[in-house]
């Protein structure tokens, strides 16, 4: 799966964890991505969305 909106192309970025004790190890915040049905160039196509492009009405749904 691609960890990839396919409208916007938000991505995974790169942070840190820090514990109490200020141990400092690496991660990844992943955007929240939904498989859906879409209208991609006139066509109706699967594809991996964020969130934030559903509830904003950029993906327009196919059903």
């Amino acid at each position: 799966m691609s960890k990839k909106c396919a409208i916007c192309g938000k991505k995974p970025v790169m942070g840190n964890t820090v514990s109490h004790a200020h141990n400092i190890n690496k991660r990844r915040f992943m955007p929240n991505l939904q498989k859906l049905k879409i209208e991609i160039d006139g066509k109706a196509k699967k594809a991996y969305v964020c969130t934030r492009c559903i509830k904003s009405g950029r993906a327009k749904k196919v059903f």
